[in-house]
């Protein structure tokens, strides 16, 4: 569970996550795995709402967060994008939904920042429907060896200072959990990995 200075930390983070999503930070990517969503999304970590002009306008999305302040931007987000959305303060490692509850699952640069990524992702698969969709656009570990040697040296101070890991191999983390890829691309020196994928129940 989220201490009371992650989440302080992540509140003075709000305004800087509004910024990019007006500047429509990596809109491309996420246009390109967003269009994919479908039914009743559930979006974890959802921030200042980067992802809602990206999501289709038949979708229902239920967005979690735990800092209050994010979740009031993904209120002005929503409304400005017209999204169907219920916003829900809570730490993602903490919540109870029901299995098969939801038709996709989206995590967009969250998994740097949980202290139990493995569970999120097993978390998600439990909540996905059968044949559902896992929707992840993640930042790690690169594969570009000079550029995962200043990952390893940062990660220390992103923490403190942002909140989020550098240095986690996440195609490795996500392979592990069992997730089913029916598409990968990398980007930026390999350090960013988009995933369509599913699982079979």
């Amino acid at each position: 569970m989220a201490d009371h200075n992650r989440i302080r930390l992540f509140d003075r983070q709000a305004q800087s996550y509004e910024k990019r999503r007006k500047n429509l930070q990596l809109a491309s990517e996420r246009r390109r795995l967003l269009r994919h969503a479908t039914g009743k999304v559930l979006e974890v970590s959802v921030g200042a709402g980067n992802n809602f002009p990206f999501y289709p306008s038949d979708v229902h999305v239920t967005a979690v967060d735990f800092s209050s302040k994010m979740i009031e931007k993904a209120a002005e987000a929503a409304e400005e994008y017209s999204l169907s959305c219920e916003l829900v303060i809570s730490d993602v490692e903490s919540l109870d939904f029901s299995e098969n509850s939801f038709d996709t699952v989206v995590s967009t640069l969250s998994l740097c920042a949980y202290e139990n990524p493995n569970q999120v992702l097993s978390n998600l698969q439990l909540w996905v429907k059968p044949g559902g969709k896992i929707l992840l656009l993640e930042h790690g570990i690169s594969s570009n060896p000079i550029y995962a040697w200043f990952q390893h040296r940062l990660d220390r101070l992103s923490v403190k200072f942002v909140g989020c890991h550098q240095d986690r191999d996440i195609l490795k983390m996500v392979q592990e959990a069992g997730i089913i890829i029916e598409h990968m691309e990398r980007m930026m020196l390999h350090s960013v990995v988009l995933i369509q994928g599913t699982v079979r129940k």
